[in-house]
């Protein structure tokens, strides 16, 4: 048993003797050499081009912002109507406003419909506020005229400018809202 108790010590000696403090500089020397062997490959960067720097000349061209460009394009591409009806179709600047024309469409509701003297009327809601409405009323801030009225909606024809600045109609409605507080 002491013999393997001797070898065991000795072992666990020898074991312990490789993990003592050894010389590496061999090493150490051979990782300095290779640093010093290892030269990154970049290749050269192309010459750049040289700057040839435009004059602008703005005699006889358009001022690429100018409100007239846009004005001319738009009408260029959009068919022209007849000068006899777009001269028709134009608010009526001069009459008084009605009060339901300082209120914007979205802003309305239509609550209900009644008839008064075989005419048919709306009543319409805006700021918790009633309206009676007929055929031939103003509404909305795009000059809406009523021109027919349902039992669940209200037929209107507005007058607004397009793109170009033409006025053209644009038929507008609003519907009966049921349960409205």
């Amino acid at each position: 048993m002491s013999l393997i108790r001797s070898l065991t010590l000795l072992m666990a000696v020898i074991v312990l003797a490789g993990c003592g403090v050894s010389s590496d500089e061999e090493l150490r020397a051979w990782m300095l050499e290779q640093r010093n062997q290892m030269r990154p490959r970049v290749p050269p960067i192309s010459e750049p081009k040289p700057y040839k720097p435009e004059t602008y000349v703005d005699t006889a061209s358009v001022d690429p912002f100018s409100k007239d460009k846009l004005t001319s394009a738009l009408k260029r591409d959009v068919v022209q109507p007849s000068t006899i009806t777009s001269a028709l179709v134009a608010p009526e600047l001069a009459r008084r406003k009605e009060a339901l024309e300082a209120f914007p469409l979205d802003t309305m509701s239509m609550v209900g419909s009644l008839i008064q003297g075989a005419q048919p009327a709306a009543l319409v809601r805006v700021d918790r506020l009633l309206y009676q409405v007929r055929l031939g009323s103003y509404l909305g801030m795009n000059y809406g005229r009523v021109t027919k009225i349902t039992e669940t909606e209200v037929i209107l024809r507005e007058i607004v400018q397009d793109a170009v600045g033409e006025w053209i109609e644009r038929p507008a409605t609003l519907q009966l809202q049921e349960n409205v507080k």
